[in-house]
């Protein structure tokens, strides 16, 4: 089964400019090719998380992936998908942000050898004189096209800045220029990135007289259309300092029963004949792939180490059976015992303000063990402790361990 084969059945692909030309490139020979990433932030999030898993694909079956890190269009903003204006990056966080990047990837992606690169648009782009890139490269973008291009359509309501409307010629210049330099002959992305990829095939076109080919791929979302990776504390992060590897479990452990074959086969590597057996369990057995969703992922994240930790926690939590040592901890000194028990879980971050916490008691949401808090003014006291060790339960799925030190 080709490449392309084996992303069509795992349900990656959206469109592509040429199918059949890109099938038979793919077979036949072994191509470089790109997904940028704008370092907009010190950690991959679980939005990246399916370009990765394209380009470790990509390399399995011998093609050489670029990581491009976007320093350079970092510091414009990408317009695509977004309501708002980004926030303005320094250099110093772009580069900082991009190194983390590379540690992240290199969980997924050889970079020995030059397997795979990893770039940074600022290389070229920063030093561009301006009027000369509008003689080279503006001169090939019709503003009338531009206008009809997804990713702008949206913004043209609220406000498109002028800044902002450069990106499309930008990111069309950076795969003219990794065409130039690495003979990097495809560029992949998120399927909001559809209109940027045109252009810059048409850009390779015009200016070299060569094909150039874009794939996308499908954006994480929820069976019912709803971005995948948003938890009440934010992003799903694929830094444990950000998210820690048991929330990332969970957050698998926890998705909804329709999604769990469609995350199976883009975020693991699981044969397909697995993914779909799993897929086809109903009711109660559908924890089974849900589990085992949870564990492929945070191993492939963070390892198998964390991955069996996490596990752990989870089945001690949730079923008294396991370790309960990588739990979710809180730790109080004794001293602090007949304070109300709001104030504390809120000044520890399990509630994000003390009416999240009166209101999720009043709501029902609130267990010590097994027992629902009634009080929203019940102090922590010692007698609700066992070995120093309480179990809170916020709402039905979301536990935390408080130990008294």
């Amino acid at each position: 089964m080709s490449v392309l084969d084996v992303l069509k059945e795992r349900g990656f692909v959206q469109q592509l400019t040429h199918e059949e030309e890109i099938a038979d490139l793919l077979n036949k020979e072994k191509i470089t090719f790109y997904i940028g990433f704008d370092p907009t932030a010190d950690s991959l999030h679980v939005g990246h998380f399916l370009g990765m898993m394209v380009m470790a694909h990509m390399q399995q079956a011998g093609h050489r992936p670029i990581c491009l890190i976007g320093g350079g269009t970092a510091m414009v903003g990408d317009p695509s998908g977004k309501a708002d204006m980004r926030k303005m990056l320094t250099l110093e966080d772009i580069q900082h942000n991009g190194e983390r990047f590379k540690k992240q990837m290199q969980r997924f992606i050889d970079f020995s050898d030059g397997k795979a690169l990893m770039l940074n648009n600022a290389d070229w782009l920063l030093g561009l004189n301006y009027v000369q890139f509008l003689r080279d490269v503006g001169v090939h973008f019709s503003v009338n096209r531009m206008l009809t291009a997804e990713c702008f359509k949206q913004r043209l309501e609220k406000g498109l800045s002028f800044l902002e409307f450069n990106y499309m010629l930008m990111q069309g210049y950076d795969f003219l220029e990794l065409n130039r330099q690495c003979n990097c002959v495809m560029q992949m992305g998120g399927d909001d990135q559809w209109s940027n990829i045109l252009a810059g095939a048409d850009l390779i076109r015009r200016k070299e007289g060569k094909l150039a080919y874009g794939l996308t791929f499908t954006l994480l979302t929820t069976s019912d259309g709803r971005k995948m990776g948003k938890t009440e504390k934010g992003a799903l992060w694929l830094d444990p300092e950000k998210t820690s590897p048991y929330d990332f479990y969970q957050y698998w452990r926890n998705v909804d029963d329709n999604d769990v074959e469609k995350c199976l086969a883009l975020l693991t590597f699981l044969p397909m004949e697995e993914v779909k057996k799993l897929g086809a369990l109903k009711d109660q057995e559908i924890n089974i792939a849900k589990k085992t969703l949870a564990f492929e992922v945070t191993k492939l994240i963070h390892g198998q180490e964390e991955a069996e930790k996490a596990k752990q926690a989870a089945e001690a939590l949730f079923s008294g059976a396991g370790n309960l040592d990588n739990a979710p901890t809180v730790s109080i000194t004794a001293d602090v015992l007949g304070t109300k028990l709001l104030d504390i879980l809120t000044n520890h971050g399990i509630f994000a303000s003390k009416s999240e916490g009166r209101r999720l008691v009043q709501q029902g949401g609130l267990y010590l063990g097994d027992t629902k808090v009634a009080d929203p003014d019940l102090p922590l006291t010692a007698e609700l402790f066992e070995n120093n060790t309480l179990i809170i339960r916020k709402g039905k799925k979301n536990y935390h361990r408080i130990i008294i030190e």
